[in-house]
């Protein structure tokens, strides 16, 4: 179930991680974070890549396939992530480092750049909504707030028993709409998906990563307090950053684009076709704007 070995380390925040490393010990190291509901295998293709140069490290984060998964939605909160992140690093000898996101990955990614400046060096993120972006476009954009009503259903407490309802094969298909994505899972693929996600606990685990989040998702009928930070200055993130777009991303709209440039003044934005999972829909595309990156 894995294109790399896994190792198995465990942690002072209390969680083991299983994480998939590859490359020269004394190269430059990436550090890459998955979303849901994926595991380090979303990386695959661009560790293959950049193995023969670069110190590849994937975790499968907290929650995830046979990575731990404490008890209680208190423990999915994004600083528990951030925190897991910093003593990875910190048990392979890792002072400072490029950081890689997607989705969910890229949530926790922006987090900890914005945080953590004496130990990340640069991001790369695909398809990975800046949170002040994200936020202020929930609240402004039509689209995107239609878009991310998935994220309420998810939080709902018995949402598993809805998807246990449907059967994991429906909720599959559902998961995998979009046409690019769907053209790109194998059978065997498929397999993995479904054996990963049914790994006791891993399931309800994956979820509580949006039920412990702040991110407020106002219904289509009617709105919420509107959070004040929206009206005021957002710290930039100070790091080079890459930030690679596929515009056709359902879950993800353009929007969300709108003024990036500010809140990432070293910014080099690559928009391109495709959907939303960049990493294995369209890795040579991903690859080759890393390329250009790291060789700046």
């Amino acid at each position: 179930m894995t294109d790399f070995p896994l190792t198995r380390i465990a942690l002072p925040t209390g969680v083991e991680l299983d994480v998939a490393i590859a490359g020269p010990e004394d190269a430059p190291p990436l550090i890459l974070l998955h979303g849901f509901p994926e595991s380090h295998r979303t990386w695959r293709y661009v560790m293959r890549h950049f193995q023969d140069r670069y110190r590849l490290i994937a975790p499968d984060q907290r929650g995830f396939c046979n990575s731990s998964k404490p008890q209680g939605v208190e423990n999915y909160q994004p600083k528990h992530m951030v925190v897991d992140l910093l003593a990875l690093a910190d048990h392979l000898g890792i002072d400072t480092f490029t950081l890689v996101g997607h989705d969910w990955g890229g949530a926790i990614a922006w987090m900890a750049a914005l945080n953590h400046h004496d130990r990340i060096t640069r991001l790369i993120m695909a398809n990975a909504a800046h949170p002040f972006t994200y936020q202020k476009a929930l609240f402004d954009d039509p689209d995107q707030r239609a878009s991310a009503q998935y994220i309420t259903e998810m939080r709902s407490p018995d949402f598993e028993a809805k998807v246990l309802a449907m059967g994991w094969d429906a909720y599959f298909d559902s998961r995998f709409a979009e046409p690019s994505a769907a053209v790109h899972i194998t059978p065997g693929e498929r397999a993995i998906y479904l054996a990963q996600w049914q790994t006791p606990g891993a399931f309800t685990a994956m979820v509580n990563w949006y039920r412990a989040s702040p991110l407020i998702v106002p219904p289509m009928d009617g709105e919420v307090e509107r959070p004040a930070y929206l009206s005021r200055p957002f710290p930039p993130v100070t790091q080079p950053t890459l930030l690679y777009w596929a515009m056709d991303d359902y879950a993800l709209r353009p929007s969300l684009l709108d003024g990036i440039e500010t809140l990432v003044p070293d910014l080099m934005l690559v928009k391109a076709p495709g959907g939303h999972f960049v990493p294995w829909e369209q890795p040579q595309a991903l690859i080759a704007a890393m390329e250009q990156f790291l060789d700046r």
